[in-house]
Protein backbone atom coordinates (compact mmCIF):
# COMPACT_ATOMS: atom_id res chain seq x y z
CA UNK A 1 0.00 0.00 0.00
CA UNK A 2 2.72 2.49 0.95
CA UNK A 3 4.85 1.62 -2.08
CA UNK A 4 2.07 2.63 -4.48
CA UNK A 5 1.48 5.99 -2.78
CA UNK A 6 4.27 7.86 -4.66
CA UNK A 7 2.92 6.45 -7.92
CA UNK A 8 -0.58 7.76 -7.15
CA UNK A 9 0.76 11.21 -6.18
CA UNK A 10 2.84 11.34 -9.36
CA UNK A 11 -0.15 10.36 -11.50
CA UNK A 12 -2.35 13.00 -9.85
CA UNK A 13 0.37 15.65 -10.35
CA UNK A 14 0.77 14.67 -14.01
CA UNK A 15 -2.98 14.85 -14.61
CA UNK A 16 -3.11 18.25 -12.88
CA UNK A 17 -0.26 19.63 -15.02
CA UNK A 18 -1.71 18.29 -18.27
CA UNK A 19 -5.14 19.64 -17.35
CA UNK A 20 -3.68 23.06 -16.54
CA UNK A 21 -1.70 23.20 -19.80
CA UNK A 22 -4.71 22.19 -21.90
CA UNK A 23 -6.90 24.69 -20.07
CA UNK A 24 -4.40 27.53 -20.56
CA UNK A 25 -3.92 26.80 -24.25
CA UNK A 26 -7.63 26.49 -25.04
CA UNK A 27 -8.65 29.68 -23.20
CA UNK A 28 -9.09 32.95 -25.05
CA UNK A 29 -6.76 35.78 -24.06
CA UNK A 30 -9.68 37.62 -22.44
CA UNK A 31 -10.24 34.69 -20.07
CA UNK A 32 -6.68 34.74 -18.69
CA UNK A 33 -5.96 36.93 -15.68
CA UNK A 34 -2.82 38.61 -14.32
CA UNK A 35 -0.27 37.37 -16.92
CA UNK A 36 -0.14 36.48 -20.63
CA UNK A 37 -0.88 32.89 -21.59
CA UNK A 38 2.72 32.11 -22.53
CA UNK A 39 3.90 33.10 -19.03
CA UNK A 40 1.30 30.79 -17.48
CA UNK A 41 2.44 27.93 -19.73
CA UNK A 42 6.08 28.50 -18.75
CA UNK A 43 5.15 28.67 -15.07
CA UNK A 44 3.28 25.35 -15.27
CA UNK A 45 6.10 23.70 -17.24
CA UNK A 46 8.94 24.83 -14.95
CA UNK A 47 7.04 24.68 -11.63
CA UNK A 48 4.45 21.99 -12.36
CA UNK A 49 2.63 21.60 -9.05
CA UNK A 50 2.84 25.23 -7.91
CA UNK A 51 2.12 26.58 -11.41
CA UNK A 52 -0.94 24.37 -11.85
CA UNK A 53 -2.38 25.30 -8.47
CA UNK A 54 -1.75 29.00 -9.16
CA UNK A 55 -3.37 28.72 -12.60
CA UNK A 56 -6.57 27.17 -11.29
CA UNK A 57 -6.75 29.51 -8.30
CA UNK A 58 -5.60 32.85 -9.78
CA UNK A 59 -4.99 32.77 -13.51
CA UNK A 60 -8.22 31.54 -15.03
CA UNK A 61 -11.46 33.45 -15.46
CA UNK A 62 -14.35 31.33 -14.17
CA UNK A 63 -17.79 31.72 -15.67
CA UNK A 64 -20.40 33.12 -13.36
CA UNK A 65 -23.83 31.73 -12.73
CA UNK A 66 -26.83 33.81 -13.84
CA UNK A 67 -27.32 35.30 -10.39
CA UNK A 68 -23.70 36.46 -10.23
CA UNK A 69 -23.67 38.06 -13.69
CA UNK A 70 -21.81 41.37 -13.59
CA UNK A 71 -23.66 44.44 -14.72
CA UNK A 72 -22.63 45.56 -18.19
CA UNK A 73 -23.24 49.24 -18.87
CA UNK A 74 -25.61 49.79 -21.77
CA UNK A 75 -24.52 52.39 -24.28
CA UNK A 76 -27.19 54.81 -25.40
CA UNK A 77 -27.10 55.62 -29.08
CA UNK A 78 -27.69 59.23 -30.08
CA UNK A 79 -27.93 58.31 -33.75
CA UNK A 80 -31.20 57.87 -35.62
CA UNK A 81 -32.32 54.25 -35.86
CA UNK A 82 -31.98 54.16 -39.65
CA UNK A 83 -28.29 55.04 -39.45
CA UNK A 84 -26.13 52.07 -40.42
CA UNK A 85 -23.31 51.08 -38.15
CA UNK A 86 -23.00 49.17 -34.97
CA UNK A 87 -26.14 48.18 -33.11
CA UNK A 88 -26.89 49.63 -29.71
CA UNK A 89 -25.11 47.56 -27.06
CA UNK A 90 -27.23 45.27 -24.96
CA UNK A 91 -26.22 43.50 -21.75
CA UNK A 92 -25.53 40.33 -23.76
CA UNK A 93 -23.41 42.05 -26.43
CA UNK A 94 -19.89 40.68 -26.86
CA UNK A 95 -16.76 42.78 -26.67
CA UNK A 96 -15.79 43.95 -30.16
CA UNK A 97 -12.26 44.16 -31.45
CA UNK A 98 -10.59 47.41 -32.47
CA UNK A 99 -10.74 46.35 -36.13
CA UNK A 100 -14.51 45.85 -35.89
CA UNK A 101 -14.95 49.23 -34.24
CA UNK A 102 -12.85 50.94 -36.94
CA UNK A 103 -14.83 49.21 -39.69
CA UNK A 104 -18.07 50.42 -38.10
CA UNK A 105 -16.73 53.97 -37.91
CA UNK A 106 -15.69 53.86 -41.56
CA UNK A 107 -19.19 52.69 -42.55
CA UNK A 108 -20.72 55.49 -40.48
CA UNK A 109 -18.44 58.09 -42.10
CA UNK A 110 -19.38 56.77 -45.56
CA UNK A 111 -23.06 56.99 -44.67
CA UNK A 112 -22.79 60.61 -43.55
CA UNK A 113 -20.72 61.55 -46.60
CA UNK A 114 -23.39 60.05 -48.85
CA UNK A 115 -26.11 61.88 -46.95
CA UNK A 116 -24.24 65.19 -47.38
CA UNK A 117 -23.77 64.50 -51.12
CA UNK A 118 -27.49 63.73 -51.51
CA UNK A 119 -28.38 67.00 -49.76
CA UNK A 120 -26.00 68.96 -52.04
CA UNK A 121 -27.50 67.32 -55.14
CA UNK A 122 -31.03 68.10 -53.95
CA UNK A 123 -30.08 71.77 -53.42
CA UNK A 124 -28.55 71.87 -56.92
CA UNK A 125 -31.73 70.42 -58.43
CA UNK A 126 -33.89 72.94 -56.55
CA UNK A 127 -31.70 75.82 -57.74
CA UNK A 128 -31.94 74.68 -61.36
CA UNK A 129 -35.72 74.46 -61.14
CA UNK A 130 -36.06 78.04 -59.90
CA UNK A 131 -37.08 80.49 -62.61
CA UNK A 132 -34.46 83.14 -63.37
Amino acid sequence: MLSSMPLVISAISLILVIGALVDIITRQDTQVKHMPKIVWVLLVVFLPLIGSVLWFSLGREYERSNGDRPRIPVQVSRRPRDTPGRPVATPTARVRSTEEQLADLEREIEFHEKQARIERLQRDVEERRKPD
